[in-house]
């Protein structure tokens, strides 16, 4: 069996159409938790890594008593294997894992997470699961088909789906970002943090982390930082911070 282990928690990391990631475990230990109490969606689940990142960053700080964590899939297999991955886990009474589509998906949330599809403008993928969970069209387009977890689609559930103040956390191509921010904004959603990723020094930024917010009270001026994983081969300083409480090796 293919297993995936962290330290607090390991992952089955065979019948999911998309295996244990950088991307994800970046969201998972990015994502910005400020209170307790708070309903939690995880958009396209996986394996249920994100999901499981963020109940033990809840728990690590106390946030975790009154909040609860929804993971869904339109792949049957991925759902199948994040339910195992949460029952596995000492924080199964906090975890829910269901095989639907965004759009099935009712209520209302504090949080929205997602490791959306990035292979825009690009063929499929021959296999049809994985084609399913990685490739979408422009997020200034409509989404593509109804099946496909799209940036628009995300953007979209978020203007309703989202508590007021509210926040929708992504992780995504540096080169999404100024028709995101424009696509967010006429969804009532405003950019409040962005980590800019970059390899090593000297490469531009390959992916961005961004957190929007459901109307704001007031005007935001976005936090902004940048990450660098590598620098002179070895892992940096800020990204053996950052994951420190989850890779064995941190």
């Amino acid at each position: 069996m293919s297993e995936f282990r962290f330290k607090k928690f390991s992952v089955k990391n065979e019948e999911s159409a998309m295996k244990v990631n950088t991307d994800g475990v970046l969201l998972g230990a990015a994502v910005h938790l400020d209170r307790g109490g708070i309903r939690v969606l995880d958009a396209g689940t996986g394996t249920g890594t994100i999901a499981l990142m963020i109940a033990q960053r809840l728990e690590e700080k106390n946030f975790l008593d009154g909040s609860s964590i929804l993971g869904i899939d339109i792949d049957v297999h991925s759902a199948k294997e994040a339910a195992e991955n949460f029952l596995n886990s000492t924080w199964s009474s906090h975890l829910e894992c269901r095989h639907m589509p965004l759009k099935e998906c009712s209520g209302t949330f504090d949080l929205i997470v997602s490791n959306p599809p990035f292979y825009d403008h690009t063929l499929p993928n021959p296999d049809s699961r994985k084609n399913m969970t990685r490739h979408t069209v422009s997020p200034e387009l409509e989404g593509g088909a109804d099946s496909a977890l799209s940036y628009r689609t995300l953007l979209e559930f978020s203007a309703t789906g989202l508590s007021d103040g509210g926040t929708l956390a992504m992780i995504l191509p540096a080169d999404n970002e100024i028709p995101l921010r424009r696509l967010a904004a006429s969804f009532g959603l405003a950019l409040e943090r962005i980590m800019r990723i970059r390899t090593t020094p000297k490469k531009d930024p390959s992916r961005i982390i961004v957190h929007l917010k459901k109307n704001p009270s007031t005007g935001i001026v976005p936090t902004e930082e940048t990450l660098t994983v590598q620098d002179g081969g070895n892992y940096t300083p800020g990204y053996r911070n950052l994951v420190k409480d989850f890779y064995l090796w941190g």
